[in-house]
């Protein structure tokens, strides 16, 4: 529950991005056509000031992310949930207060000041939710830890696209965003109890000391020693999402300018993340066991390819794409974020993250700008210009979609040639952990030599963790 409501307000704009673009009845500038239609609860943003609070979010995060891994590693989970989760709640109250400021030079800094503070937030509390599931389930069932955690984050999503619309309709846009803003100060008390729970296990394994102690020798010059394996890893995850974010984000106005549907739009787009929220948890189990992590990423991003093919040549009923891309899209979160801690070390798992959802955010950033560009005003332009546009966009996605299969491709390459960690089964990695067991010496002491921590190691092995029995 640490990020349901933040993954609640995320989307929010694109379930409201009629009411977000539609011309206010009380706005009296040029924008407002006298033939036009108009609505009392609108705000007037254009096309490319709409797809702007998708790329500051993005931007805030790639800056953010970076130096709140650093701080996470440094400082510890207890600090950064309690920091990030207070700034989604900022962030996202003060989104909501723009909408009061409607019609108004005001209106757009406010509430681009509010997606501001809250990407600053959420991505660092994804973060900090990842580290915690990382240390707690290092070898064990990580992916599948890992698809509940998603599961529930995406189950924030999946609500929003089924409700959000219903409830603007009826008690207008202001109070709407006002919600999301209270499911954002659940997160923030659920961040209390993750705290306390995480002082009461630390302190039962008794290591409270060594993490202290190995949370010191953290630097920024670590990252000079993340391998090729996390780079390409990194890149691969950009490229895949470059394809899936910019387009849910403007998802219900394509399909509602391709298709006409209107009233089902939203939930269509949702799609995406109603498959997400129902496969991550038994997707993550499946992978712990069969592994093949790097095979997955490169099979989910050919796989990929025909969607955005299918929404931007053809007539295809949307919603077969958009539980396509679903269903690709939960293998790939499934399989590649776990993969992050089998390629650093433990110590470095949050500065890792950080770093990888900075690269990430970047990709986004840019997309979404690009994307706007692309629409730019399709209000007053013929509606066979209008689809070509996003036929372009859908290009777009598609080149995004292409590239990440060949980081993919060479992410095989090099992960088979150093190991072959990511394509590891658990049968696999028990017999390798097997051959690797430390041999005793005749004086009882352990053969350093076969003893070494290498990057992969997690910091509490099984072998060395005090038992509680």
């Amino acid at each position: 529950m640490l990020t349901f409501g933040s993954y609640f307000c995320f989307d929010m704009p694109s379930v409201l991005q009629d009411k977000f673009q539609g011309n206010p009845c009380n706005m009296t500038n040029n924008m407002t056509d006298i033939n036009s239609t108009c609505c009392n609860d609108c705000l007037g943003l254009a096309p490319d000031e709409y797809n702007l609070l998708y790329a500051i979010y993005a931007w805030t995060n790639a800056v953010i992310v970076i130096a709140a891994g650093f701080l996470i590693d440094k400082l510890g989970n207890r600090i950064g949930v309690f920091l990030f989760s207070g700034l989604c709640v900022l962030g996202s109250c003060s989104f909501a207060a723009g909408a009061f400021l409607k019609g108004t030079s005001a209106m757009l800094p406010i509430m681009l000041l509010g997606r501001l503070l809250f990407g600053a937030g959420n991505g660092s509390l994804t973060i900090v939710q990842n580290r915690i599931t990382a240390f707690w389930f290092k070898d064990k069932e990580l992916a599948m830890a890992f698809g509940i955690t998603l599961a529930f984050s995406r189950l924030g999503s999946v609500l929003n696209f089924l409700l959000t619309a219903n409830f603007a309709d009826a008690y207008g846009l202001t109070w709407t965003l006002w919600g999301g803003s209270v499911l954002c100060g659940v997160g923030f008390m659920s961040a209390i109890v993750v705290s306390f729970l995480d002082i009461y296990g630390v302190k039962q394994l008794g290591q409270d000391a060594n993490l202290k102690l190995s949370s010191k020798n953290v630097k920024v010059g670590d990252i000079k020693r993340f391998s090729l394996q996390y780079w390409l890893l990194a890149l691969t995850i950009m490229f895949f999402y470059n394809g899936i974010f910019p387009f849910v984000a403007d998802a219900s106005k394509f399909i509602q300018d391709k298709y006409g549907y209107k009233q089902t739009s939203a939930y269509m787009a949702g799609a995406v993340y109603d498959v997400s929220m129902v496969l991550s948890p038994f997707l993550g189990g499946v992978i712990d066991v069969f592994g093949r992590r790097g095979i997955l990423a490169i099979s989910c991003a050919v796989l990929t390819i025909p969607v955005f093919g299918l929404l931007g040549f053809t007539e295809v009923h949307p919603l077969v794409s958009t539980l396509w891309l679903g269903i690709t899209y939960s293998v790939a979160a499934a399989s590649l974020w776990p993969s992050i801690p089998l390629v650093v070390s433990q110590a470095t798992i949050g500065t890792a993250m950080g770093l990888t959802t900075s690269i990430q955010m970047v990709g986004i950033g840019l997309s979404n700008i690009v994307v706007g560009q692309i629409l730019g005003n399709t209000e007053k332009i013929p509606r066979l210009d209008t689809l070509l546009r996003w036929k372009y966009v859908m290009i777009f996605l598609l080149a995004n979609v292409l590239a990440c299969v060949v980081t993919a491709f060479f992410l095989n390459m090099v992960d088979r040639r150093r190991g072959g960690v990511l394509n590891a089964s658990r049968k696999e990695k028990l017999a390798s952990q097997q051959v690797a067991t430390p041999v005793s010496l005749p004086d009882g002491r352990l053969d350093a030599a076969n003893d070494e921590a290498t990057e992969t190691d997690p910091l509490l092995p099984n072998s060395r963790q005090p038992s509680l029995n």
